[in-house]
């Protein structure tokens, strides 16, 4: 007779034996996905603040929401040059600590994926240069490197689609790789609803140096998206999303409305064949000149920050 799971078995020989399944061992495919993790992350790490917009909560759209990217969509360039400028500046981290994130940078931006090899060494590695430092510390810094690096460079046409989407009572957040600190400053500085950003985790108020799943990059960012709808009770289907990439398609395509910001040209192309609508803010030489500097800006920081120590080698010689 067939015995019940669990149940004790007998044998040929007549003893009993319990009918218990040896546990399996975890596998790499039971590992939480990083892009996931790191969505959750930012989702939870976002903050809303007070909207001027002056609307009721009666009036307030609560079902409809806007996402915009911040590299080259919100602001000319990448944040996370200029972040990493003023860090610099004000001796916050090593010049090798920085070259190694730059490079990093360069990787992703250039291929828009990165092998395994690279995501992990990026998890480990990618904030590495803030162990230690107090997150007061690297927000009061935020605050100054926004102020005086980034304030001016924010694209006008760009800032007037969030502030429509406010005045239609919809929620506006910023979505993007730069450190989630610094992200929701900006977002305070564009009267915005929040920011989710990338998520270093940190114990007691220190930061230890690793990343929270991985940088808000591609899939995560959608994964941010989605989780923050599911916790603010947002239809994406009445959602809007703005990129310039072609790393951000994952997040634009999570929206019921895709619109492309100074496009790249394979999201120029996608934009094209999926019907979404694409604002272009630049004059043809600046669209050149903005596009080198996105891909090119880790690499000049890297150059940079190569010659610097060159250069300090030599006065000591």
């Amino acid at each position: 007779m067939p015995t019940r799971p669990g149940s004790a078995e007998e044998t040929n020989d007549g003893d009993q034996h319990d009918n218990v399944s040896e546990p399996r061992q975890p596998t790499p495919e039971d590992a939480p996905d990083s892009a996931e993790v790191a969505g959750r992350a930012s989702a939870e790490a976002a903050v809303t603040t007070p909207s001027d917009d002056g609307n009721t909560a009666a009036s307030r759209d609560l079902t409809a929401a806007a996402f915009f990217d911040v590299d080259n969509t919100m602001m000319m360039g990448a944040s996370l040059f200029h972040f990493a400028r003023g860090l610099a500046a004000r001796k916050f981290v090593r010049a090798a600590d920085l070259a190694g994130f730059a490079w990093q940078q360069i990787k992703f931006r250039i291929g828009g994926a990165e092998n395994s090899t690279d995501l992990q060494a990026s998890r480990e590695q990618a904030l590495s240069f803030v162990a230690g430092r107090d997150v007061s510390d690297l927000v009061g810094l935020s605050e100054e490197i926004y102020d005086e690096l980034m304030a001016d460079r924010i694209w006008a046409g760009t800032r007037a689609l969030a502030q429509m989407h406010l005045d239609a009572g919809q929620r506006v957040w910023l979505v993007t790789a730069t450190p989630v600190e610094l992200a929701q400053i900006m977002a305070r500085r564009l009267g915005l609803t929040g920011a989710l950003g990338t998520v270093a985790e940190h114990s007691q108020g220190v930061y230890t140096g690793k990343l929270v799943g991985e940088m808000l990059h591609g899939r995560a960012k959608a994964q941010a998206v989605r989780a923050l709808a599911a916790s603010e009770g947002l239809d994406l289907r009445r959602c809007t999303a703005y990129s310039d990439s072609a790393n951000d398609v994952p997040m634009l395509s999570a929206v019921g409305t895709a619109v492309a910001v100074n496009p790249d040209q394979r999201l120029r192309e996608t934009a094209r064949a999926r019907g979404w609508e694409i604002r272009d803010f630049r004059t043809g030489r600046k669209a050149a000149r903005i596009g080198a500097h996105s891909v090119l800006g880790a690499s000049a920081l890297a150059a940079g920050v190569a010659a610097g120590v060159a250069y300090r080698r030599k006065d000591r010689s």
